[in-house]
């Protein structure tokens, strides 16, 4: 019995962990579509692409696996997950992955 609960907790983790990289890229998605298509003067910011995909990504991704350390108590786990998900944070910040293409400006430009 012990090993369909552990399966089931492995399984859970993981939909637990999917869940957070799709959330990760719903989130991005907005940004995304700023970037790629409505750009400033039809410009095409691929940074938007090529840092804020994996960086949002990778951001939900730690997220889940943060909570299942959280939820399974293993804190030393749960404090390394959060670690890194503070480091992804503050590349996010760092070089600014979801600022997407300059917009227009007002009419005093």
């Amino acid at each position: 019995m012990e090993n369909r609960s552990e399966a089931v907790r492995g399984v859970v983790g993981c939909l637990v962990v999917a869940a957070g990289g799709a959330a990760g890229m719903l989130a991005w998605a907005p940004y995304g579509r700023h970037g790629l298509v409505s750009g400033f003067e039809g410009a095409t910011e691929w940074n938007v692409l090529w840092l804020g995909l994996p960086v949002m990504t990778l951001g939900g991704i730690t997220a889940g696996l943060t909570l299942v350390a959280l939820a399974g108590r293993k804190w030393r786990r749960a404090l390394g997950a959060a670690a890194v998900l503070a480091a992804i944070t503050g590349f996010g910040v760092a070089f600014d992955v979801l600022e997407g293409p300059p917009l227009a400006c007002g009419p005093g430009c």
